[in-house]
């Protein structure tokens, strides 16, 4: 990699050179710049890397935090209308970290095939990074990764569904006119939480900065203000089961012999049409038609058909993922809730919910010493702060949440504007079929079907980190941007 000579270009204002005296207290206003070059399917791409600080500013404009970012702008291509990725992560309170250094980023983890830590820690070139159609901007909320408040700065101006939304609209436009973005196509990408954020974001940047987008991709989408709760919620957890059994080989023959999205077609039409009219009615279900469910339910699961009829046919995922694999001819491991491809060992095999979350910490091996070699050593910004790979943004403030009608909104305002759903079939905590009833609802008109889209991957939450799917994702999303840029078509119904 080769740095600006002068290691830190303070960017629009004269700064401290913090790169030279660390310090926990954050520059509100600064960038360092330094450029690279990868092999992105067998072409080579340089690139200009800016990673840095933006100021937040309230009504007055005061600065009330800084928000640290990482833009990438491929270097070898001079035109104006290239598109621009922007990313966010979720949690509420989670850094960018996840997608920048695991999905579309020029740099990946080093870890296994199918995403597994191993050491020695680091990174690598991304080969199927998107930055070969589009620039991507990486950006951290108030207190994730580096960024932070202001001293004195008033919590509740950053920390809701709807003062988030707010403040990082005015962030990305004044982020995009500062780097003289305004002709390029948009797209927000956003993951988990950051589905919320970037649907929000949509109507907001449209409506109140005039910014038109051209996508929005939602990567293991929340419920983005879409109720689904009570029997829905219930009955949709039934294809995730399956996903979950079938890859821990816990089904009857029959079922665990068929390929997986032949299987979940299957269950996701039994979840429609036969188990979720049986939710709904409740105590006036018969027992042999109970008992009838229960049996077809553990052939979808590989849960006993009494621990259904127990749980009035609504098993929880805490306890599926706490008993899919007890006994001793399973392991007696849990499963986990984001990825239940990982197993775990609890202190009994007992109990209605896992100790601890097997994926999560496993992914904190590779993600944490990464983040922190790539953007202290690598990229030279150096500073004492600690990196928050998760963030103190709570209490969040959930109310008010519209985020899915208000992407429905900015769609029908904006003939432009594409979706894009991307799931892993073995997610548990934000489930794939949730995620198609949630795209389904988005529009329950149909007028704009041709505009949203789903792709389903054989992995979990993160569902790049598997080395096949990290080559079909990218590829997905790079699909989407080219489909969603329309030449000269005009935006008109």
């Amino acid at each position: 990699m080769i740095r600006h000579p002068l290691a830190l270009l303070c960017l629009f204002f004269a700064l401290p050179l913090f790169a030279q005296e660390h310090s926990r207290k954050l520059p509100m206003d600064t960038a360092i710049i330094s450029t690279n070059t990868i092999t992105i399917k067998g072409k080579p791409v340089p690139y200009r890397v800016e990673t840095g600080v933006q100021p937040v500013y309230d009504d007055g404009g005061k600065v009330t935090a800084g928000l640290h970012y990482t833009y990438y702008r491929r270097s070898d291509v001079d035109d104006p209308n290239r598109p621009l990725l922007i990313s966010f992560n979720g949690g509420p309170g989670s850094a960018s970290v996840w997608m920048h250094l695991a999905y579309t980023g020029p740099k990946v983890l080093n870890i296994d095939e199918e995403g597994y830590p191993v050491q020695p820690y680091g990174i690598s070139d991304n080969p199927y990074s998107v930055l070969d159609v589009t620039d991507i901007v990486f950006v951290n909320p108030v207190n994730t990764g580096f960024s932070r408040m202001a001293e004195g700065a008033d919590r509740e101006q950053f920390f809701g569904v709807n003062q988030d939304i707010t403040y990082l609209a005015d962030w990305v436009s004044n982020w995009v006119s500062r780097h003289d973005r305004w002709r390029s196509p948009k797209f927000l990408i956003g993951e988990s939480y950051g589905t919320t954020r970037v649907s929000g974001l949509a109507l907001e940047l449209q409506n109140v900065r005039w910014m038109y987008l051209n996508g929005v991709v939602l990567v293991s989408p929340t419920e983005i203000g879409i109720p689904r709760d009570g029997i829905v919620e219930a009955a949709n957890r039934l294809p995730y089961f399956a996903a979950a059994a079938w890859y821990h080989k816990r089904l009857p023959p029959a079922q665990q012999e068929q390929e997986l999205e032949t299987l979940l077609e299957e269950v996701e039409t039994y979840t429609r049409d036969e188990l979720l009219p049986a939710l709904a009615a409740g105590m006036s279900l018969d027992a042999e038609r109970k008992s009838e469910i229960a049996y077809t339910l553990t052939r979808y699961s590989g849960l006993d058909p009494q621990e259904w009829i127990d749980n009035n046919l609504m098993i929880s995922t805490s306890y599926f993922w706490k008993n899919l694999l007890r006994g001793e001819e399973a392991g007696n491991y849990t499963v986990g809730r984001l990825d239940s491809r990982y197993r775990g060992i609890d202190a009994m095999a007992a109990g209605e919910s896992p100790d601890y979350n097997s994926e999560l910490t496993s992914w904190l091996h590779s993600f944490t010493p990464a983040i922190n070699h790539y953007l202290r050593e690598e990229l030279g910004f150096r500073t004492d702060l600690q990196y928050n790979m998760f963030g103190p943004v709570h209490p969040w403030d959930r109310s008010g949440d519209r985020t899915g009608p208000n992407l429905r909104q900015a769609m029908a305002q904006n003939p432009y504007l594409n979706v894009m759903v991307q799931s892993g079939y073995f997610d548990g905590a934000t489930n794939y079929y949730d995620a198609k009833y949630s795209l389904w609802h988005l529009d329950p008109s149909g007028r704009m079907r041709d505009r949203l889209s789903f792709k389903g991957y054989f992995s979990g939450h993160m569902m790049y980190l598997r080395r096949p799917d990290l080559e079909a994702a990218n590829e997905d999303l790079r699909e989407f941007i080219r489909s969603a840029l329309p030449g000269e078509k005009p935006a008109r119904y």
